[in-house]
């Protein structure tokens, strides 16, 4: 065996000079009381808001409350294995979900952590789940449709990409529903979509997700799960979670919707939170901070301008009131933060009118400016009709004799509530879209009975589609109706009206 002593020599070298006498060590604190997801921890005189820390038995926290002499410490997960006196460690990383395509078709827990039992997720990276918005120099104007599928919405209360619409309503009256309605519709159109489902039942859960994935929805969806069996914690950190997946999509450059279902419960969970880590109450027991907690979230909404990438994200929170009451803290407190409000009264709900959309106190407050050329022009008269029939519906109740104009105007408003109806989770194109309101605002519905309006509608949607696809394809591409393409469409609606005997 032959030594090379240049070869030993060269390799001590290189050791001694790797070598390095600093000691490794992690700052080390003890739990002092633990309870209802809770921990007062001693000592980690270091730890950052926010901060996770390592229990013992491998469970992590998140640090909330830095006082003079302990640590307040939400547990996301079970406290079941904790006890007084256990070691507690800084990790020094912040809260942090796997991003990235590797999300798509996926249910996550608030963690990111898979639950739907396909295995682990493969993602391009992590993103802490707390971040800046981005800047007013770092957005453009939200000036691109997002169609939900949704006649009412896409007509009246119209959104565009990057917008922050509020739904807002009692509960059962259709507000999951319109959200899920949405994402259903962004098939094809390369519109990324993350659904949060805050403190819902899991049988409520089990049932959208079905929904997604028989149309097709999932392929481009992220479903992030912190339902009513969950700690307060984690269903405080799921929106944030659900925005820090759709943020990595926005940054790249792509269009992503974001459904956070609901932020009442939301509200509830932090509530619970604050109480529990001894905070003082305000208003209705929430903390001083409330308003904070979903401003930082809903902030992170934005159109983002060219030299930034271009990318969207577009945010519909939903908001459960109590009797109708918008007027209520958290209600205001989220319509004071977004663009408008789809307001859906459960008056309308249970009179058969669905989506129980009510036009007068729902409003967008930029989305005007993101409908095609064509829904602007036709839309516009049609909100104004329906308000003049909504007051002019209670004058008539009394029994009264009415002039023409006035009865020629209610039997215009019974026609227009009949179009606005539409079947849950069968969302309408924008092309299917401007050819009924065209009908509608041209009077062509006037002759047609009220009970056969939407099967007239149906008639004829299935002939244009059937017989003459070059009209929609018209409208698609240039967002307008011309003259020529009017005349061309009156002249089908004639035809579809004798053929099927509606004259």
């Amino acid at each position: 065996m032959q030594v090379n002593p240049e070869e030993i020599s060269r390799i001590l070298k290189e050791e001694i000079k790797a070598y390095s006498n600093q000691m490794e060590f992690t700052e080390a604190g003890s739990v002092i009381q633990v309870g209802d997801g809770i921990a007062q921890v001693h000592g980690l005189k270091n730890a950052m808001s926010g901060e996770l820390l390592e229990f013992a038995d491998g469970t992590t926290g998140m640090a909330l409350n830095l006082d003079s002499d302990s640590i307040g410490v939400v547990i996301l997960g079970s406290d079941a294995g904790i006890k007084e006196g256990d070691p507690v460690k800084l990790t020094g990383r912040m809260a942090e979900v796997p991003v990235g395509d590797g999300m798509l078709g996926r249910v996550v827990n608030a963690l990111g952590e898979p639950i739907d039992g396909k295995g682990a997720i493969a993602p391009d990276g992590y993103r802490k789940i707390e971040s800046q918005a981005p800047s007013v120099i770092m957005r453009r104007e939200v000036e691109r449709p997002l169609e939900t599928g949704t006649k009412a919405i896409d007509a009246l209360v119209p959104i565009g990409k990057g917008q922050r619409e509020l739904i807002i309503g009692d509960r059962e009256t259709g507000k999951t529903a319109i959200g899920i309605d949405a994402i259903i519709n962004q098939k094809g159109k390369d519109v990324y979509c993350v659904y949060v489902g805050i403190g819902q039942k899991t049988s409520t859960m089990a049932r959208i997700i079905k929904t997604l994935q028989e149309t097709g929805a999932m392929e481009y969806t992220t479903v992030v799960m912190s339902g009513a069996s969950e700690s307060a914690p984690l269903q405080y950190i799921a929106p944030y979670a659900g925005c820090a997946i759709a943020e990595e999509w926005m940054y790249k450059g792509k269009d992503v919707l974001v459904i956070y279902d609901d932020l009442s419960k939301h509200a509830v969970a932090y509530r619970t939170i604050s109480l529990l880590l001894g905070r003082p109450p305000g208003r209705e027991a929430y903390p001083g901070d409330i308003f904070y907690l979903h401003s930082r979230l809903l902030e992170r909404a934005a159109s983002m301008s060219e030299e930034y990438g271009g990318g969207t994200l577009t945010a519909l929170p939903i908001v459960e009131t109590q009797g109708g009451d918008i007027s209520a803290y958290i209600p205001t407190n989220i319509i004071s933060i977004t663009d408008g409000q789809i307001y859906l009264e459960a008056n309308l709900f249970n009179n058969g009118v669905r989506p129980a959309i009510n036009p007068g106190l729902s409003v967008s407050r930029v989305g005007g400016s993101a409908q095609i050329p064509a829904m602007r022009k036709l839309a516009g008269p049609v909100r104004i009709e329906f308000a003049q029939y909504k007051e002019l519906s209670v004058f008539s109740q009394f029994g009264s004799d009415l002039d023409q104009d006035t009865l020629d105007r209610l039997e215009h408003g019974k026609r227009i509530m009949e179009v606005l109806k539409q079947v849950q989770y069968r969302p309408m194109s924008i092309e299917n879209q401007v050819l009924v309101f065209y009908a509608l605002s041209n009077r062509h519905f006037a002759d047609v009975e009220v009970n056969r309006v939407r099967q007239f509608q149906n008639d004829f949607l299935k002939y244009v589609t059937s017989r003459h696809p070059e009209i929609k394809a018209e409208i698609k591409k240039t967002g307008n109706v011309t003259d020529e393409l009017a005349k061309e469409i009156d002249s089908i609606i004639s035809t579809v009206k004798d053929q099927y005997n509606y004259s």
